[in-house]
């Protein structure tokens, strides 16, 4: 996704994974650190979830354990809720015969969410169009997709998109019809950057902290004085700011001090098939990448999962979308084809202007209590 954490602390250390700074522990060897220009605040990034991930703590002397509490709620929900993995508990569910299937705690907390945020945006997002984007070919890991004709039509089903009253939870009870394929594109990236903020923000103890996957960033903690810096724009890439020639259309620095900030965008996550372009936000009304004027829209809100959500349905929503985002009163910038900018519900119109305060959580009924997830 387009949105970045910004500073002068867009270039990998050269000095790569090692002690970090001010005493503290060496990082994970997976992760690398990322240069500051300041010895306040720590960073480093790395592939996760098929995307890319960055973390920022401050005082620089967590950066460690910050990493180590990120990289362990990170695992956990990719064996929880990933449809490309195999031996994920998401994709034992959909190879099991029948209806009902006991859930562990994290992935109900995962289908919780998803169908609250359905419930929330009328539909706009739907976790049951897992079906249409196997038929579109994505039916792996990104990286892994090649172009081609349209996949074989999953067997079973009342359609490609059935709809998310079709899914029932009771408890850590899932029911789910034969055939049906749930995807959380609209949702788990930005509950895993919650995850990882909250669980990074309790091993800091102390200072603050920011997890960003894909550019859809959970702050937990204090912010640095004026909100932590971030770039809004348009480019795939997760370094790009708005004035490289890559970014690929307008682009704003903002500030957040607390909740989540996401962006969905028709720009990224595009391939071939049957020899034309398609994305991966699927209408859940017509089962097929969805269409509008609109290539990106962020929005801030009290946590990443709700922005993802939001900014998604807002994509879908199309020509209604400046409706929509009135409708739920959260601030957003949304950027047309066109590269025309409109924004909303009091998003800055400054460069490095603070996001406004926000409410609590629209998603409510979710189950995201504290407590064991596994």
């Amino acid at each position: 996704m387009p949105a970045s954490l910004r500073r002068t602390m867009d270039s990998p250390d050269p000095a790569g994974p090692g002690p970090a700074p001010m005493g503290g522990d060496p990082i994970p060897p997976a992760w690398i650190r990322v240069g500051t220009g300041t010895g306040g605040v720590a960073i480093a990034e790395r592939a996760a979830l098929g995307t890319s991930a960055r973390v920022a703590a401050w005082p620089a002397d967590g950066l460690a354990a910050a990493l180590a509490a990120v990289d362990a709620e990170l695992e956990r929900l990719d064996q929880q809720a990933s449809r490309f993995r195999a031996d994920s508990e998401l994709s034992r569910i959909h190879r099991t015969p029948g209806t009902v299937h006991r859930l562990s705690r994290g992935l109900a907390e995962v289908v919780y969410l998803a169908l609250a945020a359905a419930r929330w945006t009328g539909g706009l997002v739907d976790p049951t169009v897992g079906a249409a984007l196997v038929t579109l070919g994505y039916d792996r890991d990104f990286a892994a997709i090649r172009p081609g004709p349209p996949a074989p039509r999953p067997r079973g089903g009342p359609g490609l998109v059935p709809g998310w009253r079709s899914v029932t939870m009771d408890g850590c009870t899932l029911g789910l019809p034969e055939g049906v394929c749930l995807d959380f594109g609209a949702t788990a990236k930005g509950l895993g950057s919650d995850r990882g903020a909250a669980a990074a923000g309790w091993a800091l103890g102390r200072g603050g902290v920011l997890v960003s996957l894909g550019g859809d960033i959970a702050v937990a903690g204090q912010s640095p004085l004026g909100g932590w810096p971030v770039a809004v724009a348009d480019s795939s890439d997760p370094v790009s700011g708005p004035e490289d020639p890559g970014a690929g259309g307008p682009g704003q620095v903002v500030r957040l001090a607390a909740g989540g900030l996401a962006t969905s965008s028709v720009m990224s996550r595009r391939w071939q098939c049957d020899g034309r372009p398609v994305h991966h936000i699927i209408d859940p009304r017509t089962g097929s990448p969805a269409g509008g004027p609109w290539r990106t829209v962020s929005v801030a809100a009290a946590s990443c999962a709700e922005a993802n959500a939001a900014a998604t349905a807002a994509i879908v929503a199309g020509r209604d979308a400046e409706t929509f985002m009135a409708g739920i009163g959260l601030p957003a910038r949304l950027v047309s084809h066109h590269g025309i900018v409109r924004l909303l519900g009091g998003w800055p119109g400054s460069r490095g202007g603070l996001l406004p305060g926000l409410l609590p959580s629209r998603l409510p009924g979710t189950a995201g209590e504290q407590g064991d997830r596994d």
